[in-house]
């Protein structure tokens, strides 16, 4: 929201003609499908092209995890049922732990897989919104040229009573 705001209030406070702010939007909107569909796509085309490995990085650490949490849960799930199935003949896996500790083993690697998956899927959204606000700052001012100046200010509230205060005023080029 806060991003959203200053890329709102670049396109009100700047010069530009409506048909270069939504050409402007339209970009935007194009590279987030990219990145929606390639995911990094969107930052080459941002030619921001260092946050590509940190995207790459950071989806194969979290596959990594999600296997070797799956894998572990698979394993401690197995050894569960097994260890309740009152049968004789199942041969035990993990015979040195109690049922409870199984239980317990088995739900932690459960719960850091899904874990896992809900942080893909916010990788997954950060690596959108990442390139959509890149190309929507992409023509953002950031030169010497942006000044702030502070005045006093001498008001009324709606009763008619008399306020003092400061006034803020950003100048931008």
């Amino acid at each position: 929201v806060f991003i959203l705001f200053f890329s709102t209030f670049h396109c009100i406070a700047s010069d530009e003609p409506d048909s270069i702010a939504k050409v402007q939007r339209k970009q935007a909107n194009r590279i987030a499908l990219q990145s929606a569909i390639i995911p990094g796509l969107g930052q080459v085309s941002n030619h921001k092209y260092w946050k590509v490995p940190i995207i790459y990085g950071g989806f194969a650490a979290l596959v990594y995890f999600i296997d070797f949490n799956n894998k572990n849960y698979k394993d401690y799930k197995t050894a569960y049922l097994y260890r309740n199935d009152n049968d004789s003949l199942t041969v035990d896996a993990f015979p040195n732990f109690t049922a409870d500790d199984i239980r317990v083993r088995k739900d932690y690697y459960r719960r850091n897989r899904d874990l896992s998956y809900i942080l893909t899927a916010v990788l997954y959204s950060l690596n959108i919104i990442d390139a959509y606000v890149d190309a929507q700052l992409r023509n953002f001012d950031i030169s010497e040229d942006l000044s702030l100046r502070t005045d006093p200010f001498v008001g009324q509230l709606s009763k008619g009573e008399p306020v003092a205060g400061l006034r803020f005023t950003f100048t931008l080029k």
